[in-house]
């Protein structure tokens, strides 16, 4: 079910106009090597990731996956949607600057 509520977010984000990628790859760095790679869901114009999950609560192995995204980005908001019965949204903020 996440990858058809992705697609139908992805549809209207770019129905409203706004620049959004679909899946991005994030490369994951360790002493300037690549050491593995994440897929984002959502990025939507080079500010914001959105991950969606469709789970009966969220958890904090989501908002942990959420909050690695941004650690491996310069990327430094986040928000973790759950489309289950009843809908959830948290957003999570990580500074890069540090």
């Amino acid at each position: 079910m996440e990858k058809v509520y992705e697609k139908a977010m992805f549809i209207e984000l770019k129905s409203l106009g706004v620049f959004v990628e679909r899946q991005k790859q994030i490369n994951v760095h360790y002493k300037d090597q690549i050491v593995g790679e994440y897929n984002a869901d959502l990025i939507v114009s080079e500010t914001v990731i959105i991950e969606i999950k469709a789970a009966e609560s969220l958890c904090e192995a989501h908002e942990f996956q959420l909050i690695n995204f941004l650690k491996a980005t310069e990327i430094e908001v986040g928000l973790l949607l759950n489309f289950e019965k009843t809908p959830q949204i948290k957003r999570k903020i990580f500074s890069n600057k540090f």
